[in-house]
């Protein structure tokens, strides 16, 4: 499979891995979370060219992630903002870090607390069952297939009872 094929995969994974799913974009959501605006904030922090950063940016404004709006006129300057959509991505770059701050943490702790401004306590992020509330960890879900639509011809999906070991 080729790298701009993704977007048209039958798989939500390989969508949005077509959007966020490079190193530089990654750190540049990260950097947006921390409070990063504009492009030379964006080049200072990540030290890459800024044709990779732009095409990046590009992407994530053409998505929809990002919102560029000019906050200076001569010469004219933008500045990226999370859209709605893009703070949706919040949950995902709070597992990436979780799971790097278990283990990539040299032994010292993770490099930045998050706290919960709600109630003022530095916190872990877990992610919770929608319906009951329980922690959800990996083991403990079960993962189906949706009924194929009769109108879409391209997503042949099969039921739960026809995946391979399912038997």
């Amino acid at each position: 499979m080729k790298w701009d094929e993704l977007s048209r995969e039958p798989c939500s994974v390989a969508r949005s891995v077509a959007v966020i799913g490079d190193r530089w974009t990654l750190l540049i959501l990260r950097d947006c979370f921390l409070g990063v605006r504009r492009f030379e904030a964006f080049q200072e922090r990540l030290g890459i060219s800024r044709t990779i950063i732009a095409d990046r940016l590009k992407v994530l404004t053409d998505e929809g992630v990002l919102a560029k709006t000019a906050y200076q006129d001569r010469p004219v300057r933008h500045e990226y903002r999370l859209t709605t959509k893009g703070l949706e991505l919040y949950p995902v770059i709070l597992a990436i870090v979780s799971w790097g701050d278990r283990h990539y943490d040299d032994g010292r702790g993770p490099p930045i607390l998050r706290r919960h401004k709600a109630c003022g306590c530095d916190f872990q992020p877990v992610m919770t069952c929608s319906e009951c509330g329980e922690q959800v960890e990996a083991r403990a879900v079960e993962a189906r297939m949706r009924e194929a639509l009769p109108s879409d011809p391209q997503f042949p999906l099969r039921g739960a009872d026809d995946l391979p070991g399912q038997k």
